[in-house]
């Protein structure tokens, strides 16, 4: 069988090397790719929202199904596009992807099903969100943009003067183009974060251990929020007791939902969890693999991803038994230096030859002149297992340790929460 990647970064990566492991898959390729991909599997330069030439590659190539790995092309509709042309692919349909890709649709969807989510007010324009700021209180808030932002359209703030600051930066000053048009405002809510993914087929789903990722870009969860620079999995904090609350409270209620909607959703959904005095609720939803979360789930798998997918193609999900190994997964992202605002590339990565008990997913890299270059914000992730959660954090760190590249910069942290 051949299978079609869409996506270039570490997610996308740890999918790659998934596949090429999978007893049933002849040749993996990837568009766009990065230079680590291209190591594993055949990668082709095609822009991801160009869906036509995807859909004739996919034709060309005798693709048996195409696996999306990014948030955008699900939002512009590439699951509708090639299911229209008889092209099997595992991802929700554009409107199943409003999920993630407003904010405002994804808490009226949990509003009308009745899953636990932070109160929220909506606005579409700057000086209705500033009014209502006026006479809410000078209390945390947290303010989100509607549309995707790369995972960076959500701040926290102190008081209302920063919530009015946030405001202005996303409807006035666009610093998130058209992303923060809309906006909403939540009260803020303290507590432990999970990441909880699924496995659906649109009836019924299969859990994956609850990992938690690390959004800040500094230790001790300091600086600016990223897209992640680092994960562990499973979350101990997720037991079986919380797990079977979340099953029950959120995930079934989801599945009733989408049902209910009519919404078309093969594929994996994310869904983000604060806890709260014992209670879950709902941060948001991811409708794809999560980012640096992949890293470390994916390593943990034991049974065929093809075999998951093609069950996820015949809705027949259920007849699937998916194992996961008994052990602990440890995902640290090494970032250019700058990142998430202004960062310099082109830097020669070095040391990847010493890696010798742990994957290295690229994300921001690019092959040349037989030298892997820098050439993003996130670089890559080092993930390492092991039998118990200290010996995966020092093995990742053992590892990482012998990757330089000039500015490089990671979390000194991850997972150590726990320890």
């Amino acid at each position: 069988m051949k299978v079609l990647i869409i996506g270039s970064g570490g997610r996308e990566h740890s999918i790659c090397w998934k596949f090429a492991q999978s007893r049933k898959i002849d040749k993996v390729y990837c568009i766009s790719g990065n230079g680590g991909i291209s190591q594993i599997a055949q990668v082709s330069d095609i822009d991801i929202s160009d869906f036509e030439s995807l859909a004739a590659f996919a034709k060309e190539k005798e693709i048996d199904f195409t696996f999306v790995g990014p948030e955008i092309p699900l939002s512009q509709g590439i699951v509708d596009f090639f299911r229209r042309r008889n092209l099997k692919i595992i991802g929700p349909s554009k409107a199943a992807a409003q999920l993630e890709s407003s904010k405002i649709y994804s808490k009226q969807f949990m509003k009308n099903y009745d899953i636990a989510t932070a109160e929220y007010h909506s606005f579409f324009n700057a000086q209705d969100a500033l009014d209502f700021l006026d006479n809410w209180g000078n209390k945390k808030a947290v303010v989100k943009a509607d549309g995707l932002a790369a995972g960076k359209g959500v701040y926290i703030c102190a008081n209302a003067g920063e919530a009015k600051k946030a405001v202005c930066e996303m409807m006035t000053d666009k610093v998130f183009g058209l992303a923060g048009s809309k906006i909403i405002i939540e009260e803020f809510i303290s507590g432990r974060e999970l990441s909880y993914l699924i496995f659906t087929d649109g009836k019924t789903y299969s859990m994956m251990p609850a990992a938690q990722d690390h959004k800040r870009i500094n230790d001790n969860d300091e600086g600016q929020n990223t897209g992640g620079m680092g994960a562990y999995a499973p979350a101990p904090l997720a037991a079986v007791d919380l797990n079977k609350k979340v099953e029950e409270q959120i995930i079934k209620k989801i599945m009733r939902g989408l049902a209910a909607e009519k919404l078309d959703y093969k594929g994996v959904l994310y869904i983000g969890v604060i806890m709260n005095d014992g209670e879950p609720f709902v941060l948001e939803f991811n409708c794809r693999f999560g980012d640096p979360e992949t890293q470390a789930v994916l390593p943990l798998l034991e049974t065929d991803l093809t075999d998951i997918c093609l069950a996820i193609l015949d809705e027949k999900l259920s007849e699937i038994k998916i194992n996961w190994k008994k052990q602990f997964a440890v995902s640290v992202v090494a970032a250019s230096g700058g990142y998430p605002n202004k960062y310099q590339t082109g830097f020669e990565i070095k040391g990847l030859d010493k890696v010798k008990d742990a994957l290295v997913f690229h994300a921001g890299v690019k092959a040349q002149n037989g030298k892997i270059l820098t050439a993003g914000g996130r670089v890559l992730t080092v993930t390492a297992l092991a039998d118990d959660i200290q010996g995966a954090i020092d093995k990742a760190y053992k590892n990482i340790s012998q990757i330089t590249f000039d500015k490089m910069h990671y979390r000194k942290d991850i997972a150590k929460r726990l320890v």
